[in-house]
């Protein structure tokens, strides 16, 4: 639903009256709030604004959204019903009853996808991009992929029986499946067998029609057109697709481990066979077929099984998606190298002769400037270590090629490497495997709780005395996810940023958990969110003695039940609040004499906002901080987190552009009602103003241009 943005007032100095703010009414549901989104990320494919195969991607990213929060959400929802847990969440629904709700949507969703799939392969076609049948090709064209089948196809299949003699087969999680219902030439009765479809490695799941490029037919319709080299003899009466969704929630108590990294393998495994939480068939597969494959797989045929219109699986259409065609894309994004580092000076000298720089991904370059940063330290011969957090990065990493290299440059580094990043263990135990192996000292945190943070030290000698360089960020030290996510980062050489990196890497190091002290930095689990509430009420109290209030926070969900209460507290008292949450969001704005001083914005776009900026009026003595933190408990409470100033005025203006970018936009923005539901923004006529990921390319690069004049202008002055 969009309708034309109409500005209204928000009042000020609201009486509290008698509301009653631990009544569960005026609290959203996590899981319900971040379905809402995906319908969100699901209307850019439906955006006749967006290209085509951006269109197609954003159908891609929203099915791989959807089996992470099975695997994940609604996993965890099945544990707590299959214990018998019946405790309310924070807006009063017991686990089943959040089961069902997130279902019903959830089915909303998909009817949705399916119907925006039909529609834009019709489109694509028109551009010359289809999905053909077999049926449909040539007899020429059906020779050669039937060719291309016994040679590349056929030797990866194993057909398996279902019947006494063959017990039901292990389905593996999110593999696609046909289910073979056939009987042989000789009159035996119906019989099942099933074939895992194999899309993976070294297949793809759209195979291009010999000749054509811009033609594929997909794997699972080529395998069935092909049975007879696999069952010679039989007769294929129907031929089904399905797929299983299996739990991943298989954590176990840390501090009962002996061995952490034993540990996390052994979940590895139990995830594998792990129960399974949903099974999507094709359309039209028959009653008996599909309550077997329940009945086997141990699920409930009313609930659990999810018929699918069309194509399943469509997280593969990223194969298609990626399609070299550029006038069906964004326009090409090439990020900026920041204006103080394109000199091919030192860049700690740069940092330290600039102080402090603010990095905005993935408008400015990570290869640039972050990678540069490890690169440099690894080479430099008056770094002697190197200190990092890693909670996710690439497995072709050059931040780890980058490690290795100064360990065998003889630096000390220490990673502290967190394995129990969701879905990158494996990837996680193989690199600390590799770094320990070079002599890299790794560790993995602390007992009990995940390190999330993202930071990094770098220790120097500068001329007579050791200098640490850090840098802090918002996001992952991914190559890849740097090109796609926006988030910021901080590089200083400010001392007292220095000595509190010491003191969380000596805590993150030990795990010892004495009373440290920190100069500037905010942590959790200990610090953080008491430091956050504390500032939204000394927001109110300011506000009470001389108005303006203001509180600002750019953030990927807003679930802690204590922050959003405070941040109610401070709407009554009449602060301003402007939140930019991208997806779960528990507060309900605009309601009068409770919220009604508080707006919620959701940007979706080319990019994936994934910045943490928090900001804070204070009187006129204005707060900004960047974060790895979201307002959520789980991150204010069981994990290592970091709340970061920025105190030098020229990049507290940089944040302030970044705020005020997204709370102005007419283009990606939607602002959230009452009760929970969206509204886009749609420009007014006239207006072209760009979207804000558009306009934040375009402040990049006039803040890179800007700086070449400026030092083209200096360089002339000289004599």
């Amino acid at each position: 639903m969009t309708e034309t943005l109409k500005a209204k007032p928000r009042k000020t100095n609201t009486p509290a009256g008698e509301i009653n703010l631990s009544d569960r009414c005026w609290y959203l549901n996590r899981e319900l709030t971040w379905l809402e989104f995906n319908r969100r990320v699901l209307h850019e494919a439906d955006d006749e604004r967006t290209p085509l195969l951006e269109r197609l991607k954003f159908i891609a990213i929203v099915s791989a959204n959807m089996d992470e929060f099975f695997m994940k959400r609604i996993g965890g929802l099945k544990q707590q019903a299959g214990a018998g847990l019946r405790e309310l969440s924070l807006d009063g629904l017991t686990p089943l009853q959040q089961i069902e709700e997130c279902y019903r949507l959830v089915r909303l969703i998909e009817d949705r996808k399916s119907q925006l799939l039909l529609h834009i392969m019709e489109l694509l076609k028109e551009e010359g991009i289809s999905i053909s049948a077999v049926s449909d090709l040539s007899a020429r064209e059906r020779k050669e992929l039937r060719s291309h089948f016994a040679k590349n196809i056929y030797p990866l299949l194993t057909p398996q029986s279902i019947d006494p003699a063959h017990p039901f087969p292990f389905i593996s999680n999110l593999s696609l499946n046909l289910l073979l219902t056939f009987n042989s030439f000789s009159g035996l009765d119906m019989q099942l067998a099933r074939v895992k479809v194999p899309v993976g490695h070294s297949t793809f799941r759209f195979i291009p029609v010999p000749g054509k490029n811009n033609r594929f037919v997909s794997i699972e319709d080529l395998l069935c057109c092909n049975f007879d080299m696999l069952f010679p003899g039989m007769k294929v009466v129907r031929c089904d697709l399905f797929r299983v969704t299996r739990n991943a929630n298989t954590e176990t108590d840390e501090e009962e481990a002996d061995d952490l990294v034993e540990m996390i393998e052994s979940e590895l495994k139990e995830r594998r066979f792990a129960p399974i939480v949903r099974m999507e068939v094709a359309e039209g597969m028959p009653i008996l077929q599909r309550g077997r494959l329940a009945a086997e797989l141990n699920i409930n045929e009313n609930e659990d099984v999810f018929e699918v219109t069309g194509l399943l699986a469509m997280r593969d259409l990223f194969e298609l998606s990626r399609l070299d065609y550029p006038h069906l894309h964004d326009p090409p994004h090439h990020p900026v190298v920041h204006p103080q580092l394109h000199s091919q000076r030192n860049i700690f000298h740069i940092i330290r002769d600039a102080g402090s720089i603010l990095l905005q991904h993935p408008y400015e370059s990570f290869s640039t400037s972050v990678e540069r940063f490890l690169r440099d330290a690894a080479d430099d011969p008056k770094v002697h270590g190197i200190k990092m957090t890693l909670y996710r990065t690439s497995s072709q990493s050059r931040i780890i090629e980058a490690l290795l290299m100064a360990a065998q440059n003889g630096k000390q580094v220490a990673v502290v490497v967190e394995l129990k990043a969701r879905f990158d263990e494996a990837t996680n135990i193989r690199l600390a495997e590799q770094m320990e192996q070079a002599g890299i000292h790794v560790t993995y945190g602390v007992v009990g709780l995940k390190t999330h943070c993202k930071v990094i030290m770098i220790v120097r000698q500068d001329f007579n005395s050791l200098r640490r360089y850090v840098h802090i960020g918002t996001g992952n030290y991914h190559a890849d996810t740097a090109r796609l996510y926006s988030d910021v980062g901080l590089l200083s050489c400010s001392e007292k940023l220095g000595k509190d990196v010491t003191e969380l890497f000596n805590y993150l190091t030990t795990g010892f958990k004495p009373r440290r002290k920190y100069n500037c930095l905010l942590t959790a689990p200990r610090f953080l969110k008491q430091s956050l509430l504390a500032k939204i009420e000394r927001e109110i109290t300011l506000h009470l003695e001389n108005g303006g209030g203001l509180i600002q926070f750019k953030i990927n969900a807003l679930e802690d039940g204590e922050i959003v209460k405070a941040l109610y507290q401070a709407s009554q008292a009449g602060v301003m609040i402007d939140l930019i949450v991208r997806d779960t969001c528990r507060l309900r704005p605009g309601i009068a004499g409770l919220s009604e001083n508080i707006r919620v914005v959701s940007v979706v776009g080319r990019f994936l906002e994934h910045s943490r900026l928090y900001y804070f009026r204070n009187g006129g003595e204005e707060e900004y901080f960047i974060s790895s933190a979201d307002a959520m408990k789980r991150n204010l409470e069981a994990r290592v987190e970091v709340l970061c100033p920025i105190e030098p005025p020229a990049l507290a203006h940089e944040l302030r552009n970044i705020f005020d970018v997204h709370l102005h936009d007419v283009r990606s923005a939607w602002d959230m009602q009452q009760d929970g539901s969206y509204i886009q923004r749609t420009p007014a006529d006239g207006d072209m103003t760009g979207d804000s990921h558009s306009q934040l390319i375009e402040l990049a690069e006039k803040r890179a241009e800007l700086y070449r004049k400026r030092m083209k202008k200096k360089n002339l002055s000289q004599p």
